[in-house]
């Protein structure tokens, strides 16, 4: 069995400013007022089938007002349907409409396009390369997550005392 080269703190530090760095990007671009913004809400959306304006202002990690004022205006424009919610009739849920889905579908080309761009000097094996990578980043970090969680880690906090 081959041993790999462990990676080392530093490794572990740019990787993770790097990450963050990109992140946080991501992060301002969809919390602003543009196609980034409305594609995420869109995404949500269409993910959900239907959902509160509270859990997109939860999984969107933005204020409810903001939410309720984007929701607003994805409504105006005729993206979504906002009805009140048959198992609680004083919430609300929200619904993509046809007009919705094409939205989507041609704001999500627009961002496929946008990370094109961000690309265009790489070659195919480093774009590969990445998505390899990144994958293997999300698996593993679900594999920590799921033993970090199990309930044996915790055994000494349902022990009897006596």
């Amino acid at each position: 069995m081959i041993r790999l080269m462990q990676p080392s703190q530093e490794d572990v530090i740019q990787m993770v400013g790097a990450l963050f760095g990109l992140i946080g990007s991501i992060q301002r671009a969809q919390k602003g007022n543009g196609p980034a913004n409305r594609l995420a809400l869109l995404q949500m959306i269409a993910a959900h089938g239907q959902i509160h304006p509270s859990e997109l202002a939860e999984e969107l990690d933005v204020n409810q007002s903001s939410i309720t004022r984007q929701v607003r205006i994805l409504e105006n424009e005729g993206d979504v349907v906002v009805s009140a919610d048959p198992g609680d009739l004083r919430a609300c849920i929200v619904q993509l409409t046809d007009v919705g889905h094409n939205k989507l579908n041609e704001l999500s080309a627009i961002g496929i396009g946008r990370f094109s761009k961000f690309v265009d000097n790489w070659d195919a094996e480093e774009v590969q390369t990445l998505t390899r990578l990144l994958l293997k980043l999300e698996r593993s970090k679900t594999e920590v997550v799921v033993r970090d969680e199990s309930p044996a880690r915790d055994r000494w906090r349902y022990k009897e005392t006596s």
